[in-house]
């Protein structure tokens, strides 16, 4: 097993990216459609929370295996991470399908453009392929796995209403106080969205966060009937909550995806390598992995290479 390291995001800050955060110079076009580079020495950027150091550590050891030296690097900024990924600072960075479709939307034509992420998986990928194509990144094909926006409510709550989707809480008439951010009041996908897709009669939002633990005791404790979180959330059963069905697909497609810089990791050695984790990587795999580092305090280097042994993509020992 090669050795990996760490690297301070400090050091990231310290090069100039500004250069990049429009893509590739007109004199420097040629790179994009230029053959895929396949640098042999990697950094891998993790969004700097369990999950993404999770998969940057997946990456990384799938790499590892096929013949390359990696290293990993922290930037919880996308608004840094994604110019390196452009100049070849990054290589590889772990990315969620239509946010970043979204985002790199809103970077060509704007915050106020209409989004390009959707429900639909194969029609966000389009636009996010078309996005990221011209700045010289590559999109790899998307796994099983999906962190999407979710809702829970206590399994007391769901069983005496006889609830399992979104659609049986709009048919129940029942009032509904939301724990959520408080930028849910206008979020399409949040209390807007449950009120016209589902029907639900949400009374208020309670602003309280984002599946944060004050957010799921509130919901626990019987002051507000549901919370927002995401569907890897690992902390749910700690609570009592279970997650309403979204089966009306309200939520958008952030189904988990790499992104390599095409110039150095657009190869196929990379993208085989990479592609071995669709193929057993689930969204309960996910929150299973999630939960061992949240909860069970244990190290995502090691979470990571136990999963994958487990499911023999790495050898054991």
């Amino acid at each position: 097993m090669r050795a990996r390291r760490t690297v301070p995001a400090i050091l990231l800050l310290a090069l100039p990216v500004t250069a990049c955060t429009t893509g590739p110079a007109l004199e420097n076009q040629g790179e994009v459609t230029a053959p895929p580079g396949d640098s042999k020495h990697l950094t891998i950027g993790s969004a700097g929370f369990t999950e993404s150091d999770l998969l940057a550590q997946m990456y990384a050891l799938l790499l590892d295996r096929a013949g390359y030296s990696t290293k990993i690097i922290s930037v919880t900024n996308r608004e840094i991470y994604e110019p390196a990924l452009e100049s070849g600072q990054i290589d590889v960075v772990p990315e969620y399908a239509a946010t970043f479709a979204d985002w790199l939307n809103a970077k060509k034509n704007g915050a106020d453009a209409p989004p390009v992420g959707s429900p639909d998986l194969a029609v966000t990928m389009k636009a996010l392929r078309a996005l990221a194509a011209p700045r010289g990144l590559t999109v790899l094909d998307p796994g099983r796995a999906v962190d999407q926006n979710a809702f829970a409510v206590t399994s007391a709550y769901a069983k005496k209403h006889h609830l399992k989707s979104l659609s049986d809480l709009g048919e129940s008439g029942l009032p509904v106080r939301l724990a959520a951010g408080d930028e849910c009041v206008q979020r399409p996908y949040c209390a807007p969205g449950l009120k016209k897709t589902y029907g639900i009669d949400i009374t208020a939002v309670d602003p309280k966060g984002v599946g944060t633990t004050q957010a799921k005791q509130a919901v626990q404790s019987g002051r507000d009937q549901m919370v927002l979180t995401t569907t890897t959330d690992a902390t749910l059963d700690e609570f009592g909550l279970v997650l309403l069905a979204d089966d009306k697909h309200l939520q958008n497609a952030d189904y988990l995806v790499p992104v390599v810089n095409r110039s150095r990791a657009g190869s196929e050695g990379v993208r085989k390598a990479l592609g071995k984790l669709n193929t057993v990587l689930t969204t309960a795999d996910l929150a299973r992995l999630n939960e061992q580092v949240d909860s069970w305090r244990r190290l995502p280097e090691d979470v990571a290479r136990n999963y994958l042994r487990s499911e023999h993509l790495i050898p054991a020992g």
